[in-house]
């Protein structure tokens, strides 16, 4: 082979190459894309929504014990009650609702009152009716 041919053939491996990567990167997008509806159709089947599932999906994992115990040691102890004002249940004093993301054991209980804890409505009438609220 002479040097021209050579560098012909090499050209047209690179270019092979190219197109390789880009037949693979295309391959991979489509499953991707028939994976998300595999799990879709998984939790519809189930009687979900992808809203109910994806915060799960989404949410940061939690620190290991080991490494919550070291933080645990090195920072001051600070008061379990919050500070401001906060609700508690009255069934229980350990159930505590503070400003921010509803924990699960209030929105069981909105549920069982027939209240839906993403209304914003619903949520303020549970507060007023059914909590205590506690002046910090």
């Amino acid at each position: 082979m002479t040097l021209a041919e050579i560098q012909q053939h090499l050209a047209e491996i690179e270019q092979q190459r190219v197109l390789a990567l880009q037949a693979l990167q295309q391959a991979q997008e489509q499953a991707k894309y028939e994976l998300a509806q595999v799990i879709k159709d998984m939790i519809e089947e189930r009687g979900y929504t992808l809203d109910d599932i994806l915060p799960l999906l989404t949410a940061k994992r939690r620190r290991s014990y080991s490494r919550r115990k070291s933080t645990a040691e090195s920072t001051p102890m600070v008061s379990s009650t919050p500070q401001g004002a906060y609700y508690v249940d009255p069934e229980n004093d350990a159930n505590i609702y503070v400003k921010g993301a509803i924990p699960g054991w209030l929105k069981q209980k909105m549920v069982e009152q027939g209240l839906d804890p993403k209304s914003k409505t619903d949520r303020n009438t549970f507060k007023g009716n059914y909590l205590r609220r506690v002046e910090g």
